[in-house]
């Protein structure tokens, strides 16, 4: 996983340096799991914002599609069903574990604001819930 420091400055920007990072790019998940094949067809693409308040967790849950995301806010830490973990904080970028049973914690001392990006394709759901491992 990288981040690379770049400068984007078009024709239509000649009077100002914009200045972008790229947080990451990569093939593998934060557990260094090689991502499924993308998919063929059309994409559906979603944006979702999830808040947690300080002490939530998400229930154990999957997700079949390749997603990623950015913490905008305070620390998240997310736990696999085998014990493995990892703690991403503000400004962080994580690519999610495909297929693996896990969930996310905000065990900070602040709310967490999270926006992560899915793509897969239409009619494909994004969250397997498992209640039964609660």
């Amino acid at each position: 996983m990288s981040k690379k420091m770049t400068t984007f400055a078009p024709q239509m920007y000649q009077t100002m340096q914009i200045k972008t990072t790229e947080l990451i790019r990569t093939s593998q998940s934060w557990d260094g799991a090689q991502l499924p094949d993308f998919p063929q067809g059309q994409p559906d693409m979603r944006v979702v914002r999830l808040d947690f308040p300080v002490g939530a967790q998400t229930g154990w849950h999957h997700h079949n599609v390749i997603n990623y995301g950015v913490v905008a806010q305070g620390e998240l830490t997310i736990v696999c069903q085998d014990g493995n973990e990892r703690t991403f904080r503000e400004g962080e970028a994580l690519v999610e574990v495909v297929g693996t049973i896990h969930r996310g914690e905000n065990r900070g001392t602040k709310p967490v604001i999270l926006y992560m990006f899915y793509v897969s394709s239409p009619g494909t759901e994004i969250t397997i819930q498992h209640p039964e491992l609660e």
